[in-house]
């Protein structure tokens, strides 16, 4: 027998499992494996980069041999987590083949996102630096393959995959966000993209960056639809900026400096800045806002 401090608290707490506004406790629950999406993350990321994650005794296929290797156990584990993850797993199979379908797609973006960090940093030495040590990369490589299942309503999966990337890397990008291609994080911690966000193509994010929703005041249900800011092409957003709220847009060809906090839409070409001394007013037809 158990002491009877011991026993009470058993008791208190499965009293308290059993209020739970959701289900705590069971055999049934439709729970996917972490450690086997995380695990798919690593099998992906050996097919996008075979080169530098994947089994060198491989370099001996050709590259469709390379990837069908990969990509059939791919598949066949993730439909496994699928079927976890959904009320009846009915159409996990179907969803998993259109994942892997969609995979050259992805490959193609990431690509773009690679050039986009080596040219945006002039402290990368090369391609192979930014592919094996840059937590931007990292983190957008695993935002791109988790939007993929967000846009087929997979449940839990992607927030598994984003969250993960997020402890690794201090880069949190909800996987719904639409993020265009081109995109640059330098440094990265603390960027934060939410989940109606809106990205276009050749994008700059600094650290500690925010594309946020304001405050729900009631809760969880009191802001319906799009929620955080839409950044247009050709913008860059310098560390500890905080964009906020669902119709923020910031224009394309805009510059948004350090530590800004916006609220509301800026035009195409403005640069934000919090104080502008009078030597930066060169061009006086160039738009400003400052002291914000």
């Amino acid at each position: 027998m158990y002491d009877q401090h011991i026993q009470d608290t058993a008791a208190r707490l499965a009293e308290s499992m059993a209020d739970a506004s959701t289900r705590i406790y069971g055999k049934r629950l439709h729970l996917p494996d972490r450690k086997a999406i995380i695990a798919i993350l690593n099998d992906l990321r050996k097919l996008f980069f075979p080169a530098y994650f994947g089994d060198a005794g491989l370099m001996a296929l050709a590259p469709e041999d390379y990837a069908a290797l990969l990509l059939e156990p791919i598949e066949t584990l993730l439909a496994g987590q699928i079927a976890l993850a959904l009320p009846d797993g009915a159409d996990a199979a179907a969803l998993a083949r259109e994942f892997v379908e969609q995979l050259p797609q992805v490959h193609r973006l990431l690509m773009t996102d690679v050039e986009a960090l080596f040219d945006g940093d002039p402290a990368a030495q090369n391609r192979e630096e930014v592919i094996f040590s840059y937590p931007g990369l990292y983190a957008i490589f695993v935002y791109r393959v988790a939007h993929e299942l967000y846009l087929r309503r997979v449940p839990i999966i992607p927030r598994i995959m984003s969250e993960y990337a997020h402890s690794r890397t201090g880069i949190d990008i909800h996987p719904g966000a639409s993020i265009g291609a081109w995109f640059f994080i330098d440094h990265g911690t603390g960027v934060v993209v939410g989940e109606t966000t809106v990205i276009g193509d050749h994008v700059k994010l600094y650290q500690g960056v925010t594309l946020g929703a304001l405050s729900p005041r009631a809760g969880h249900a009191s802001l319906p639809g799009k929620r955080h800011p839409t950044v247009e092409d050709n913008v860059t957003i310098y560390s500890g900026a905080s964009i906020l709220g669902g119709s923020t847009v910031i224009g394309h060809d805009s510059v948004v400096g350090g530590n800004a906090f916006l609220t509301r839409s800026v035009p195409a070409g403005t640069r934000v800045v919090i104080q502008a001394p009078e030597a930066t007013f060169k061009n006086p037809n160039d738009p400003f806002i400052y002291n914000i």
